[in-house]
């Protein structure tokens, strides 16, 4: 049987943090959506819309990753960003909903699994942190990803994860859903390959 990508594996592109966070500061309270899953929460967790599905307006759906969705539009707040815009530039794979997500102090997301969220069944989300800290701890199937600002990660969100912040600032992190090709599929094999899997020096936990 073939074996399975690792449930996390950090990719080999990086990202500037201070311009990310630069573009996070052009945004305001008002541009923000309250997650719709409220039972998957305890606080504040939210997102912003960066790209959508194509036609919605409502606020709900345009941060709703609609698995059976097949046109997506980059909105109007991605104006705002232009470093975003170009680090999804580098991405060259098929773009689906892409979103800010903010987790505020003292809140956390339950465990949950996202059944549809699996690179090897053609569709994964990628994270890049933008504001994070040593007293957020994000654990997929039980165990701590230990993410740095700027960096790239897939996580397997199929399986059982969840997040806590405990520090007293935001965890914000760009979430980015695509649909796998052969680009994205060669360059997690190939992180895999490199043991670029989990690892804990030089990060935070987010």
């Amino acid at each position: 049987m073939k074996a399975r990508l690792p449930d996390r594996i950090r990719l080999p592109l990086a990202f500037d943090p201070a311009q990310l966070a630069a573009d996070l500061a052009h945004f305001d309270a008002g541009d923000w959506t309250r997650h719709f899953v409220t039972g998957n929460f305890e606080g504040d967790w939210s997102a912003l819309p960066l790209r959508a599905p194509a036609g919605e307006t409502h606020k709900l759906r345009m941060i709703y990753p609609d698995p059976t969705a097949d046109r997506f539009v980059d909105t109007d707040l991605l104006d705002r960003a232009p470093y975003i815009r170009a680090v999804l530039a580098r991405l060259e794979c098929p773009l689906r909903v892409v979103r800010l997500m903010r987790l505020t102090p003292g809140s956390r997301i339950k465990e949950h699994v996202d059944p549809d969220i699996d690179a090897e069944t053609g569709m994964a989300r990628l994270h890049v942190p933008i504001a994070t800290g040593p007293g957020v701890e994000f654990l997929v199937g039980g165990k701590p990803v230990e993410m740095a600002p700027g960096s790239l990660w897939y996580l397997r969100l199929a399986d059982p994860h969840s997040v806590i912040n405990r520090g007293a600032e935001e965890r914000v992190h760009l979430v980015i859903d695509v649909d796998v090709n052969a680009w994205l599929m060669a360059l997690l094999l190939s992180a895999a390959r490199s043991g670029r899997s989990g690892g804990r020096a030089g990060c935070s936990r987010s």
